[in-house]
């Protein structure tokens, strides 16, 4: 399995431009995947200088509701006229950074006839699973974050329920891909327990202190390996790595291989 970062908020080198956002090319034995698409058109503009053709992608999923997941999904639409989107029925909400910014998706996709909505645990295929964990977090804490949800008029605080992870199994090895991880990074590899975990922790405005620290260590105590990004930032990565020494960072323009 190789996995290969077309958007992050940092690059590997000048080559690759950068913006706020996620986008993970996976190529599986059988199954060529697109993880979120970032905010603009630039995952493709980093897959084309990687020599990914992305109009080969046989499915896509949209990890949650926000723009810099799944704002370039009208694009990918456009250059792939055959793979399947699977996406939380929840992810077409109304969410917005506390009550001013709208950052979801466009509501203009729907009606999409290659949407496959998704609710709970979602069986893609042999060792592809899709889990949103709704009915298994309501004892998790979740971090307060200043993102809201817009409910017949009203502001209430995101409990994320559109976000969902993809399970991957292959080889004797089970890899965890994660957009945000909203719903807590320690709650999701606690539940899941993977070998690897990919994806951001939501720690990027976390100041720098003994709760970043004391963090760092319980990844640490993981036997996972966690290749981290997006909203981790890198300042805080920074912070941690001595600490969490499973920890590293994968930034725009780079891959691994499971």
């Amino acid at each position: 399995m190789k996995i290969t970062c077309l958007v992050d908020n940092e690059s590997l080198n000048d080559n690759f431009k950068s913006e706020h956002g996620l986008s993970l090319y996976i190529e599986t034995e059988n199954r060529k995947i697109l993880f979120d698409m970032g905010q603009t058109t630039l995952f493709n503009e980093n897959a084309l200088h990687l020599g990914i053709d992305l109009s080969q992608v046989d499915l896509a999923v949209v990890s949650h509701g926000h723009y810099d997941h799944g704002g370039g999904l009208e694009h990918f639409l456009k250059l792939n006229n055959k793979a399947t989107v699977y996406i939380h029925n929840l992810a077409f909400g109304e969410y917005y950074n506390g009550t001013e910014k709208y950052i979801g998706l466009k509501p203009s996709l729907l009606p999409e006839k290659r949407f496959v909505f998704t609710n709970g645990v979602t069986k893609i295929d042999k060792g592809l699973t899709l889990f949103d964990l709704n009915r298994d977090s309501a004892d998790f804490f979740i971090q307060p974050q200043g993102l809201n949800e817009k409910i017949n008029g009203e502001y209430i605080p995101d409990k994320f329920l559109h976000e969902q992870y993809l399970l991957i199994e292959e080889n004797s090895k089970s890899v965890l891909i994660s957009g945000c991880s909203h719903k807590g990074i320690e709650n999701i590899t606690n539940f899941f327990m993977p070998d690897v975990l990919i994806g951001g922790f939501h720690f990027s405005k976390m100041p720098l202190d003994e709760n970043l620290k004391m963090r760092a260590r319980q990844l640490s105590e993981y036997n996972t390996k966690f290749y981290t990004c997006h909203c981790t930032g890198k300042t805080v990565f920074d912070f941690m790595k001595n600490i969490a020494k499973n920890v590293e960072y994968l930034s725009c323009g780079s891959s691994i291989v499971i």
